[in-house]
């Protein structure tokens, strides 16, 4: 029987929607449905573009979910939303003998507590991207985001005398986007900061990067590292060095990134800048990490033996 399983109700970073491809690929009857298109990622099988008060929008998501209730196994939820009201969403899902699942993000969850945090247990099952996230919810399951690497073809790093170092923050405080351009301007590099394009446009400049800086405070990587790591470059980033030793653990394989925190970022970059060699070097092991941890296919091989445990 053909599995069918509902991903909902945002498109954060793009992951839900590659998520629901790849496992349509898989077999899964799979569908996105979001509240809203989002600007930097529009995608969707449905959106419900929920219009006037709140009554209104509520009427509309409760109408959604009538409709996908019978032609659903397993509710996909992202960001610790619900298609509707927590409150009527898992007595309606108990009833209906329908199974669900919470996919958390990062930014839903970080320096959240327990209690905070508590409504995720009401769901079959819980999901972080990270080893990095489980101090926040510890019984979840880690699924690393997935990539579909098939538009990423490698650019290695150039040669250049003054190599391009490519930023892309989402929010220049919590990426700490001012110690970047304080440590560039202490280099011999071009900075290319990218903020507010579209996805396409975005990916175009990522792939003339030399170098990419991913973010110095989270401790961790994001989207924006992973497709960077895809076209061959390297990566520096802030990296936790539990989380570091935690991940190899799990995943079998060392992530290449260089670490670095606001301090040490010209330290960091400096071998980079100076060695072109090297920049080759580690972005090829970069991409080698991405094509075994982050290949959205293995991700959703690993959504699917999740489902079917439920």
């Amino acid at each position: 029987m053909t599995l069918r399983v509902t991903h909902c109700p945002v498109n954060i970073a793009g992951i839900p929607w590659e998520n629901v491809q790849a496992l349509r690929r898989k077999g899964v009857d799979a569908r996105l449905v979001v509240f809203e298109r989002g600007k930097l990622h529009h995608e969707a099988d449905w959106s419900l573009d929920r219009r006037g008060p709140l009554a209104v929008k509520l009427a509309q998501q409760l109408a959604a979910f009538a409709r996908l209730a019978p032609r659903t196994d397993v509710f996909h939820f992202y960001f610790g939303l619900t298609l509707i009201p927590k409150s009527l969403q898992f007595p309606l899902l108990r009833a209906l003998r329908k199974k669900s699942v919470f996919h958390y993000l990062g930014s839903d969850i970080r320096g959240k507590t327990r209690e905070q945090l508590a409504f995720g247990k009401r769901a079959d099952a819980e999901i972080v991207g990270s080893y990095d996230a489980t101090r926040w919810v510890p019984e979840a399951h880690v699924v690393p985001p997935g990539l579909d690497l098939r538009p990423f073809t490698p650019v290695p790093p150039t040669d250049a005398p003054r190599p391009l170092v490519v930023h892309a923050p989402s929010d220049r405080e919590r990426k700490g986007t001012r110690f970047v351009i304080e440590a560039c301007e202490q280099l011999p590099v071009e900075l290319d900061i990218v903020e507010g394009v579209p996805h396409e446009e975005a990916r175009a400049r990522y792939a003339r990067a030399d170098i990419v800086v991913d973010q110095l405070n989270a401790g961790w990587h994001g989207v924006f590292a992973l497709e960077a790591m895809a076209l061959g470059k390297p990566v520096v980033t802030y990296l936790k060095h539990d989380v570091v030793e935690r991940s190899a653990e799990g995943y079998g394989i060392r992530i290449p990134i260089v670490p670095a925190t606001k301090d040490t970022l010209v330290d960091a970059l400096h071998p980079l800048v100076e060695q072109p060699a090297l920049r080759r070097e580690v972005g090829a092991a970069s991409r080698a990490y991405v094509e075994r941890v982050h290949d959205i296919d293995r991700v959703a091989d690993r959504l699917v033996d999740l489902y079917r445990s439920l």
